[in-house]
């Protein structure tokens, strides 16, 4: 449950959005959050649009809701191309009449968000022609942990809710995890866009923005998801999708040279979706973490000392010999991280950075 005093503040900080005034940038430009999915929805639909506004201001209260100008909130019980996008162009025409996004924007998205982004980008333009609105201009997208590529934890989820075998507890324990409820076909909402194949499906038109990707393999709700998601993972979503990989893989990294914990050694990678750019790695970030407050995980530059549409990117890097404590005898290995980055959260290192 939320105390109080965070709900106060989310309640506050919705009011604030939806007044018009601009709350803060990123690198000088307005910043707009889409929020990913929220299991809570599918046992408590939300009754109004004013409550998704609530849940919205809610999920992004830890770290980015006092830093956004806008947010596209949406009902996780609704499916991508029905429910959701009805819900998300009502807010992008909002946007656009309040002219949010008339300079260039930052788009900030996790989890399912990525998916729920990447069809509006898609379809923004001739959506608000059609109302005789100019399209929203946005300079770059910041995928945190983004499900843009499914997750197998639907897969599994969608299996379980057609079938309910005793013989499949561990994985309805998995599954049950994540959502807080046993599966069952008519409550699943967008985790049906969650499956691998559903999620690659959508708006698979080379995108002529940047995105920019912050991918953790962390651990949490115990460890228990993670024997059912492949390769490498933040315990919901794989790297393949986080990192933004062409086709789902047993990878363990986004870049075959570097892996999660900074060691420059051979990784299982694949290629990546035209303008999907890894930044930062985290070996220990979890899913929720990457847009939270958690600390202590040393973070990776990847695509770095770069230039994407305009946003500078330049992380503190530094190159170091070490060897693990595992390794008796050999050489040393190599090693990248950001200098002093388990001080910070991932979203505090990446809004500093790039301001």
């Amino acid at each position: 449950m939320q105390k109080t005093t965070k709900i106060m503040a989310s309640l506050a900080l919705a009011a604030g959005l939806s007044s018009g005034a601009a709350q803060a940038e990123l690198a000088g430009h307005p910043v707009v959050l889409v929020h990913g999915f929220q299991p809570a929805n599918l046992i408590w639909p939300p009754a109004s649009q004013h409550q998704v506004e609530q849940n919205g201001a809610a999920y992004w209260s830890e770290f980015w809701g006092s830093r956004a100008d806008a947010r596209i909130d949406w009902d996780s019980t609704q499916r991508l191309e029905e429910g959701i996008a009805v819900q998300a162009y009502a807010q992008m025409k909002d946007i656009a009449e309040r002219g949010i996004c008339a300079t260039p924007c930052i788009f900030v998205t996790h989890s399912t968000g990525d998916l729920v982004t990447r069809y509006l980008l898609e379809n923004q333009a001739a959506w608000l022609a059609a109302d005789g609105l100019p399209p929203l201009q946005v300079l770059a997208v910041l995928d945190f942990a983004g499900a843009g590529g499914g997750t197998e934890l639907a897969d599994l989820a969608m299996s379980i809710a057609y079938n309910n075998s005793w013989y499949l507890w561990p994985a309805k324990e998995a599954v049950k995890a994540v959502l807080g409820f046993d599966p069952v076909p008519s409550s699943m909402g967008v985790v049906n866009d969650l499956q691998v194949n559903q999620a690659r499906s959508q708006a698979v038109a080379p995108g002529a923005l940047p995105r920019l990707r912050f991918v953790g393999a962390g651990s949490e709700y115990l460890g228990v998801t993670k024997p059912f998601i492949r390769g490498a993972d933040d315990s919901v979503v794989p790297v393949h999708s986080a990192c933004g990989a062409a086709v789902p893989g047993d990878f363990e990294s986004c870049l075959s040279t570097l892996s999660m914990n900074g060691q420059v050694t051979g990784q299982a990678a694949g290629a990546l979706w035209h303008n999907h750019f890894p930044v930062l790695l985290s070996e220990g970030a979890h899913h929720s973490g990457t847009i939270g407050h958690q600390r202590g995980n040393v973070m990776v530059p990847v695509v770095n000392n770069t230039t994407l549409n305009g946003l500078d990117v330049a992380f503190a890097s530094r190159t170091y010999q070490a060897r693990p404590w595992w390794k008796l005898w050999g050489s040393k290995d190599t090693f990248i991280e950001v200098p002093g980055s388990a001080n910070s959260s991932m979203s505090a290192l990446v809004y500093d950075t790039l301001n």
